[in-house]
């Protein structure tokens, strides 16, 4: 599963770009999305690498997600009772566990919204104009995506 969060804007994008965010759900800055791993997804994340920043999440960031910014229809808050109420889990941990090893989707919690609204970063991007490898925030995370979610819990 792949964590994907949109870093630049959409001033002086290529049409195919921004038709490649539009399709990933990435409309706006700060806007986090979480893909499974399969070739369509990795040839749009290929696409659109300038303007996001991505990596591999593992099932806690996931529940910590899921439990500080998982948004049900009409604005209300993801709660542990809605989860164990509304699938056949108990938790949103037990909930993430699942997603992570694939014998679950995000869609099967009834009314979840699959665009995740995060907050700017703690003390800052480090460059939206570099990748990560340069020392800024673009492109490739793998594992370190977890830092940068971290910081726009």
């Amino acid at each position: 599963m792949y964590a994907v969060v949109r870093v630049r804007g959409s001033i002086n994008v290529r049409g195919s770009i921004a038709d490649t965010l539009s399709m990933l759900r990435l409309h706006r800055i700060n806007h986090c999305v979480i893909l499974e791993d399969n070739p369509h997804n990795k040839g749009m994340i290929q696409k659109a690498k300038d303007f996001i920043a991505y990596g591999e999440i593992d099932a806690e960031n996931l529940a910590q997600m899921l439990t500080n910014r998982g948004r049900l229809e009409g604005g209300d808050r993801l709660t542990e009772a809605y989860v164990a109420e509304n699938t056949d889990f108990d938790s949103i941990a037990a909930f993430s566990e699942a997603v992570i090893e694939g014998k679950a989707s995000l869609k099967d919690i009834p009314g979840l919204k699959p665009v995740f609204r995060l907050h700017p970063p703690r003390k800052g991007h480090d460059g939206i104009k570099r990748t990560f490898q340069q020392g800024g925030i673009l492109g490739n995370h793998g594992e370190e995506i977890t830092v940068l979610l971290n910081k726009m819990r």
